[in-house]
Order: C-alpha cells, then structure tokens, then sequence
C-alpha cells in the first residue's frame, strides 16, 4: 500500500508467510489447496499485527495480495486489496479479481461512471488488505484451467497506467513470456510509472 508505514516488509511477511504454510502442506486436492491459502492470507495478517503492536511506529503498514495456488482440480485464487489477477484465454483476457477500493464500491452502487473512476482523485484509497484489522475479508476464486492459459497477477502500478485492451495485445504476442513481462513493465513507465509495477505470469503448458 503506498504511503503506509513499512509497506514493503508488510509484504515481505506475507510472501514469508505462503511459503512457510506452502511448504508444510504439499496436499494438492482442491479443498487443501483452499484451505493452504486462507491459512496463508490469516497466518500472514496475524503476524503483521503482531509487528504493529510490537513497533508502534509502524501502524498502519499492510499490503494488497494475490495467491495463485494449483490443485489437482484447477487453480485457486485469494484476493485482497486493489491488486489483479487476469486471465488469458483463447486470446481473450479476463478480469478475475474485483478491486477491493473506496472508487470501485462506488461505481458497483452507480454513484460514478467506470470512466470517471479511471481518474478520480479517490481512486488509491483502498478498503482491504491483509495487516489492518483482526478479521480478514478475503475473496476466494475457484476455476478450471486448460492448456494455453496465462495468469497475469499484477500490482495497481500496472493496470493504472496500462488499459486491458493493450495488456490484452501484449500477452497475444507470440513472444517469450519473459518478453512479455518486461514489455508489460516498460509501458507502464512510459505511460507515467507513477506507482511500482509489479508483474508476475504463470502459463499453462
């Protein structure tokens, strides 16, 4: 989250935390992949509270997450904050995340347009991530997967500064992925580069 307090150890513990409860558990049915990642995401926000209450100083640090675990059965998502997860499939890319912001909830209730929300001067004011309160609100997303797939897990940095329709063109490109990533990334700085760009991609063979 930028501007809170620690926001880069906050997301540290948390990429600490998948690994260490990935790692006791290498069951690969879809309910104990599901289970895996909540127990990630709780274990996570237990212990950054933990450090806030510990460094006072700190309060306020949290961090938006995106969990993209595979069972036998598919793929499960967690999700929390204003970062993405996209899809590409048969050359059509598809949101799979809602963001989780104050100018989001507003277009969901029709108080704003999605082309007003694009520039409003709320539109960084997040409503969840892991490390504020006590009780997570996580969303949970269960699909299939078939070959040819291509996640794209992404911070705001990206999806800020890059419209759908040209990550869309981008993940169409019959180039390496490594290619893609680094186009995705180089885009987002000429666009502006306002925020960090985080870009993570997992392709189905």
């Amino acid at each position: 989250m930028g501007g809170a307090a620690a926001v880069e150890l906050a997301s540290r513990i948390f990429a600490e935390s998948t690994l260490e409860i990935f790692e006791s558990n290498t069951s690969r049915s879809e309910e104990d992949v599901l289970k895996q990642v909540q127990k990630a995401y709780s274990f996570a926000n237990k212990k950054i509270l933990e450090h806030v209450t510990q460094n006072p100083h700190h309060k306020g640090m949290g961090c938006t997450a995106e969990l993209l675990a595979f069972s036998d059965q598919g793929f499960v998502l967690g999700h929390i904050g204003d970062s993405r997860t996209y899809r590409l499939r048969n050359g059509q890319l598809q949101q799979l995340t809602h963001d989780h912001t104050l100018v989001q909830q507003q277009v969901d209730e029709g108080l704003i347009s999605s082309d007003r929300a694009k520039n409003h001067p709320l539109r960084n004011v997040i409503l969840r991530a892991v490390g504020l309160d006590k009780e997570l609100a996580l969303d949970l997303i269960r699909g299939k997967i078939i070959s040819g797939d291509l996640f794209l897990l992404c911070s705001d940095g990206l999806t800020a500064m890059v419209p759908d329709n040209q990550i869309q063109e981008i993940l169409c490109s019959d180039i390496d992925i490594n290619w893609k990533l680094d186009k995705l990334i180089e885009t987002a700085k000429a666009a502006g580069g306002d925020d960090n760009v985080t870009v993570v991609m997992s392709a189905i063979i």
